[in-house]
């Protein structure tokens, strides 16, 4: 009877021939919540994959957290400004590539714009309106080219104290393209891994369907859609003034930051950014939310799809031409 009782308790784990198995799970982690939606035939690989996957970001969590003091992140702010401090090559590799995105972003990306979002106060809550002496000290360090990094020696300085680094949206990009890496290690190609609703890697298709259909937020009802597209092997992010406000002398205040003025960026209300990776639709959602339309029209990577809702009539929505 043994034999039997085993099999029996096996059985679910495989699906039976043409079905396919679904497995989802999240795990909050790197100041977001990342959810993996898994389609395979085999329920124990699936589950493997996605605690593969979470182990993964935990392990960037160690990385990259600026609220661990032992994380690599915080040794090189807390250090940077007296001496080199030695990073891994991961490390200095994603660091590398800020830099490369700032420059060529004219500075709107910026990964040491931290001291702005603390006298706005985005870190700690929906935000408050600072003196303009505030935003000015906070100015003083903030600033891409304040990052130094020695491609010899793989170290990174800070030109000055204070300088901060903070992997915000950046991280959470890599993230997902790395979550997507290790599902592809355990041979799953049919997934859909989201990060904090903002933004998604779609890999494969789910079953019986030409692509995963994602939706796109109403900026001004986030709870309805203004517009739906079928992603495959795409990523898709989006950054809108409806995260993080705060409303003042009748003004809206997002989180969206303009790292050349010290102010949050007017003008736009979403921009959502396909583009091959995670990182990539991540970092440049921010340069055309602050840039605009003009702007990302001239300079968006090629094969990069733009959906820009403007703050104008109302609001003005349409895919970049």
């Amino acid at each position: 009877m043994k034999p039997l009782v085993l099999i029996l308790l096996l059985a679910p784990v495989a699906a039976r021939a043409g079905e396919m198995l679904r497995v989802e799970n999240s795990l909050d982690a790197m100041g977001t919540t990342y959810t993996v939606v898994a389609y395979g035939t085999d329920r124990n690989v699936l589950i493997g994959a996605t605690e593969g996957a979470f182990e993964e970001v935990r392990r960037l969590d160690r990385m990259l957290s600026n609220y661990r003091p032992e994380s690599e992140l915080s040794e090189v702010n807390r250090f940077g400004a007296e001496r080199a401090v030695a990073a891994g090559p991961e490390l200095f590799g994603l660091l590398s590539a800020c830099v490369e995105y700032s420059r060529r972003s004219q500075g709107t990306f910026d990964i040491t714009v931290g001291p702005l979002m603390k006298v706005w106060g985005f870190y700690r809550g929906s935000g408050r309106l600072p003196h303009r002496a505030e935003i000015r000290g906070a100015l003083a360090r903030v600033g891409y080219k304040n990052i130094l990094l020695d491609a010899r020696t793989q170290t990174v300085r800070l030109a000055r104290a204070g300088v901060e680094l903070d992997p915000g949206g950046v991280g959470k990009g890599y993230a997902v393209d790395r979550i997507v890496a290790v599902l592809k290690e355990y041979n799953i190609n049919s997934a859909l891994v989201t990060a904090g609703g903002s933004s998604i890697y779609a890999l494969g298709t789910p079953p019986n369907e030409p692509g995963w259909k994602v939706k796109i937020r109403n900026p001004k009802s986030p709870s309805q859609t203004i517009d739906e597209v079928t992603l495959r092997d795409l990523s898709l992010s989006t950054s809108g003034n409806y995260e993080k406000f705060f409303r003042a002398g009748g003004k809206l205040y997002s989180h969206v930051m303009d790292p050349r003025t010290g102010y949050p960026a007017q003008g736009m209300l979403s921009v959502s950014v396909i583009a091959p990776s995670t990182l990539d639709s991540e970092v440049w959602a921010k340069p055309f939310y602050i840039l605009g339309r003009e702007w990302a029209a001239r300079n968006r990577p090629k094969g990069f799809r733009v959906y820009l809702c403007e703050d104008r009539a109302g609001m003005a929505c349409a895919w970049l031409q």
